[in-house]
């Protein structure tokens, strides 16, 4: 048996110590800079081999540290992520989702949906459903899709006494849609870890987006037959009219016209993302101008509220490169690939292992530190295999870009998975009394399958991530 070498232990403890501080209740940005800074005060006080390995970036002396140095050090960092054009569309795409919400636009949808469908049998998860592809298509953002679903559909559903499992997998299931259905901010990031096209992201996420949510559907169709007493009708059903067709057409038609026109931009290469993203945010404070929801108060909530985000976001993405840059100079990337690669011969076998990797990795952190921390590490994998991934002439890293929408899917599932999924922490907290967790778990049980299904379709068809980035931005 070989000994470990001193970077491997080193960068077994720097994860090691990264996730024993998560469970200590430290903040995850202050946990990554805390740990890559010991491990930078350890590689030059402690290591005699190693004290070169930061020389350029941090030094020290008797005297103290070189302040110099660590300005070259926030230089690469903060430079980087500030002089990135694609990340502006973060918080234009989070502004979009949020002046949606707070202007009422979201909850009138969901009331006119549940006037049309809310007279059949299982009508309101369907409504749910419909609503939940809508908001991922606007919000981009898991926490505020699951609870905005719960606040509203969560209550009507008891009243018409749901199974509380089928009710709550239902609307947990609906709400992380939003990390993959485009405009997602999590593809964003990606597309900047993984240096591909934004575009060719968000037109390889729509296949497999609409797929999952048609998978959920039919789901809820055949238990509806199955089960009736699981999704009862509305003891009194009111008929639906023209009154309830037009309600439904005047609050559905502009914010599905406003994600059209921000993703057709695109798809039509009239825009860019980052300058369809500032479409969208124009177009949904127009929308809640023309709906008279737009007011001082609002607008300080919708305002502040994408501060926060946004500035929670990026506070990560700081730290989260911090956290990368020292791994890698620890040699970090080299280990991590070895140990990918020594595991399976089979290149796809090897796929599989990175997404069983990031499955895991998804009950204890955000997408965040996994889009930025491990992605990066398994570009040079996945470009390095031999995949049957058609790029139809146009596309132009297809392995990349599909592996890119295979992992969103499975941290999807991940987000959902007892005992720690974070969408059903989410849904938890804004559930009325009499809602208990076990009901989440139950619930969400035959999602996660459906998930899995998803997966595998995307897995095994490829070209439903690469063909319509093709045919967009095709000559």
């Amino acid at each position: 048996m070989e000994w470990l070498t001193v970077n491997e232990i080193a960068v077994a403890a720097m994860f090691a110590t990264f996730i024993w501080l998560l469970f200590r209740g430290v903040p995850v940005a202050f946990a990554l800079v805390g740990v890559s800074l010991i491990f930078v005060l350890v590689a030059e006080i402690a290591l005699d081999p190693y004290r070169n390995v930061f020389k350029g970036i941090i030094a020290f002396d008797r005297t103290g540290i070189d302040y110099r140095k660590l300005q070259a050090l926030s230089g690469r960092i903060f430079g980087n992520t500030i002089k990135n054009p694609v990340l502006v569309a973060l918080p234009m795409f989070i502004y979009m989702g949020l002046m949606l919400d707070q202007s009422g636009v979201a909850q009138r949808m969901m009331h006119a949906m549940q006037k049309l469908f809310g007279s059949l049998r299982g009508g309101l998860s369907l409504t749910v459903l419909l609503i939940g592809i809508i908001l991922a298509a606007s919000t981009g953002v898991i926490g505020a899709s699951v609870t905005l679903l719960g606040v509203m559909a969560l209550p009507a559903m008891m009243a018409q006494n749901y199974s509380k499992p089928i009710a709550t997998g239902t609307i947990a299931s609906a709400g992380t849609l939003g990390i993959l259905i485009p405009p997602s901010i999590m593809l964003v990031i990606m597309s900047d870890q993984l240096a591909i096209s934004l575009g060719d992201l968000f037109m390889g996420a729509l296949f497999p987006g609409l797929i999952l949510g048609a998978l959920y559907i039919v789901f809820i169709v055949i238990y509806g037959v199955i089960s009736p007493d699981a999704m009862p009708a509305p003891e009194r059903a009111e008929g639906v009219g023209w009154a309830e067709l037009r309600e439904v057409l005047v609050a559905v038609v502009p914010p599905m016209f406003l994600i059209l026109l921000v993703l057709g931009s695109i798809f039509v290469g009239l825009a860019t993302p980052t300058e369809a993203s500032g479409l969208g945010a124009l177009g949904a404070t127009l929308l809640a101008l023309f709906a008279k929801k737009l007011n001082w108060k609002v607008a300080r909530e919708v305002a502040r509220s994408t501060l926060n985000t946004a500035g929670y976001i990026v506070g990560i993405f700081l730290a989260a490169n911090f956290f990368a840059y020292v791994l890698r100079r620890y040699g970090g990337d080299e280990i991590v690939q070895t140990l990918v690669l020594s595991a399976f011969d089979n290149p796809y076998l090897t796929v599989s292992f990175i997404l069983f990797i990031v499955f895991c990795l998804g009950f204890l952190l955000d997408w965040i530190e996994i889009t930025i921390i491990i992605m990066p590490l398994m570009l040079p994998i996945i470009q390095g295999l031999e995949l049957a991934v058609p790029g139809f002439g146009q596309v132009r890293d297809p392995q990349v870009v599909w592996f890119a929408i295979l992992v969103a899917v499975t941290l999807q599932t991940s987000f959902l998975t007892p005992p720690v999924g974070f969408a059903l922490f989410y849904l938890k907290g804004v559930c009325p009394p009499g809602v208990s967790l076990s009901h989440i778990y139950k619930g969400i049980i035959p999602f996660v399958l459906l998930q899995l299904l998803g997966l595998f379709i995307v897995f095994e068809f490829p070209a439903l991530t690469t063909w319509l980035p093709s045919a967009a931005y095709g000559d």
